[in-house]
């Protein structure tokens, strides 16, 4: 390795819509060493950029070929109606399709919810692109059915929306080219999925991490010798009060026996002098 080899960088794509900050910052806290670069891509493109190579994961719109990707689900998104804010809809916490039957709803070339066709009266033509879609709605031309986050997005003030309730939905989900499944892929899928700075989840511990296991380990294995040889000394002393005193106490015993026979013995003697011839 070179002084003039580049730092290593993580490229992550999303889509509109998506606010990936969350993780970016986990990922500057954890990773201060490799760069997060960011790569907005528009819904209908985040496939090619992430089979080219111009991203190594994306924040993409399902679905996704999974031939070809490794997708995580994150989460589903509650699709609403945008309307001017003087519209009748507005009247209704939440409206569903058939509500919508009457009204001309925009169909946008990048649309993400993935209906054949949407509710109500065709527009003349379908906008290029979702925000195309929102000024018609500001012009008062029809509405749009949309994600919220994309609602939010290209929120005006003289618009509104309200969720319906039977629309179709849209879901959002990390994916990555199979085959390039790097230790940088799987940092963020951690970083995605909430784990712990400390969670390797199969990953191979690296150096740093190594070395400090094997002296932990080393210190474990002195602390159970000490213990070990703290433990036979003590067995050992425990020994030598124990298992000798009894013979000691026997000992004693045996001569105070033997002390008191003697004792009899001569009293014995004494006791009854022998009478004279």
């Amino acid at each position: 390795m070179t002084g003039s080899e580049a730092s290593p960088t993580f490229r992550l794509a999303y889509v509109p819509g998506v606010t990936p900050a969350k993780w970016v910052r986990i990922w500057n806290e954890r990773l201060p060493g490799v760069s997060l670069t960011l790569v907005q891509v528009p819904a209908v493109e985040a496939d090619g950029a992430l089979r080219d190579g111009a991203a190594d994961a994306g924040v993409v719109r399902l679905p996704v070929d999974r031939s070809f990707f490794s997708a995580i689900p994150l989460y589903t998104e509650t699709s609403v109606v945008i309307v001017p804010k003087d519209h009748l809809v507005t009247a209704a916490e939440e409206v569903s399709v058939e509500d919508l039957a009457d009204e001309v709803v925009f169909h946008p070339l990048d649309d993400v919810l993935g209906w054949e066709r949407p509710p109500g009266e065709a527009a003349f033509e379908r906008p290029a692109t979702t925000e195309d879609a929102v000024e018609l709605v500001a012009a008062g031309v029809g509405l749009l059915v949309v994600p919220q986050s994309l609602a939010r997005l290209y929120h005006r003030r003289d618009l509104t929306y309200r969720p319906v309730v039977d629309a179709p939905q849209s879901s959002v989900a990390l994916a990555w080219p199979e085959e390039a499944t790097t230790d940088l892929v799987d940092d963020f899928i951690g970083i995605v999925r909430g784990r712990t700075v400390n969670s390797t989840r199969g990953r191979s511990p690296g150096p740093e991490r190594s070395a400090e296991a094997r002296t932990d380990a080393a210190g474990g294995a002195r602390r159970t010798s000490a213990a070990g040889r703290t433990g036979k000394a003590t067995t050992a002393r425990g020994g030598a009060s124990g298992a000798g005193a009894p013979r000691n106490a026997k000992g004693a015993r045996g001569g105070a026996k033997g002390a008191n026979t003697a004792k009899g013995g001569k009293s014995g003697r004494r006791g009854k002098p022998r009478g004279r011839s």
